[in-house]
């Protein structure tokens, strides 16, 4: 049983973390949320309790699940979350999928934001592991 799935995607030159999990037949819910540094920019919820003695549920539910993390996926590439994800002063940088993200300093020089390493989830990994993993990798 596939108990979620966990993405990193660049847009307009920032990363997003798409997370989507499965709570079980005890509470039967497949949540999607969508992160950008550490906040939730969107989510969705889909309750399936009304399929939950169908003989081939795992399976059911593992595709409802693809499903909805692939549409948030593709909500977020068209845009639909820009204006919670990008402040007004992210929205004057160029667009587009792979367009870079610089801020601008107090002079008005742009300059681009420090490199941050990536932290990319293990097969099994809990999302309390990533982020011990994550912070431990950014300590200063």
């Amino acid at each position: 049983m596939v108990s979620g799935f966990n993405h990193n995607v660049r847009y307009r030159g920032v990363l997003f973390h798409i997370q989507t999990e499965d709570s079980g037949v005890a509470k039967p819910q497949i949540t999607t949320l969508l992160y950008r540094n550490g906040t939730i920019i969107a989510s969705k919820k889909t309750d399936y309790s009304d399929i939950i003695r169908i003989d081939s549920l795992q399976k059911v539910v593992e595709e409802l699940m693809k499903e909805q993390h692939k549409d948030i996926l593709r909500r977020l590439k068209s845009g639909e979350f820009d204006d919670r994800a990008f402040s007004p002063q992210d929205n004057q940088a160029p667009t587009g999928p792979n367009a870079p993200h610089h801020a601008a300093t107090p002079s008005g020089t742009i300059q681009p934001p420090a490199a941050r390493p990536v932290t990319t989830p293990k097969p099994g990994q809990s999302l309390d592991e990533v982020i011990v993993e994550y912070l431990e990798s950014n300590r200063d």
